[in-house]
Order: structure tokens, then sequence, then C-alpha cells
């Protein structure tokens, strides 16, 4: 099974609002950035694009993604609300019901992969 193929698999087994959730933050990764590659690593969804960008997970009250280089971005909407202490990573965990700034989320993945591109 390659990377989208268990994506899609996560998302399908997800029969609540995490994999609605889930397909909506990856469409939006996928719009962002078309030439983004979808891996599968550490049992997680993570895409990668001349380094790694981001990647999201689910958990039993939140569905996270989490900006590897986080720490390094600009983040005017202030959309980072998890891992804030980290040293490299920056967090978004999105709870049930909660809105998504769909265009301040796609300004950041494409500085993700800005700040890998160089």
């Amino acid at each position: 099974m390659n990377p989208s193929e268990r994506i899609d698999k996560q998302i399908a087994e997800l029969a609540d609002w995490r994999g609605q959730m889930f397909a909506r933050l990856r469409k939006l990764i996928l719009e962002a950035d078309p030439d983004i590659t979808e891996e599968w690593k550490w049992d997680t969804a993570v895409w990668s694009h001349q380094g790694l960008v981001c990647a999201v997970g689910t958990f039993k009250k939140t569905v996270k993604m989490n900006f590897f280089q986080g720490a390094s971005l600009e983040d005017p909407h202030t959309l980072f609300n998890a891992g804030l202490d980290a040293k490299k990573t920056r967090s978004i965990d999105f709870r049930e019901g909660d809105a998504v700034d769909e265009s301040a989320l796609k300004e950041l993945i494409r500085a993700a992969v800005a700040y890998n591109v160089g």
C-alpha cells in the first residue's frame, strides 16, 4: 500500500468529525503546494517538499497538525496553539467544532515549504 492509500485508509476508518477534519486538512495541504509529497512515517501521515513540512495525527479529542520547522515560521494569524515551547516544532490542535481559517492555514503551509526550499 502506498502512502496516499494508507492516508485514505486512515481517513476512512475515522467515521466521526476527526475523519472529516483530517480529510479537510489534507485537501488544504495539497492545494497549498501541488508539488508536496505524501508520505507515511512513524505510523503517521506526513507531507514533505525538500524536507519535512507537516504531519497530521488523530487523537481521542483532537486532530493535530504538526509543523516540523514551526518554531522558525512567522505565525501572523496565531494558528499555533500547541507545542509552543518546543525547540523546532509547532502544532495546531483542532477540536470538534473548531473553525479552520483556510487561507491562513494555506499561507502557513506555503511558508513551511518556502523555509525548506530556502
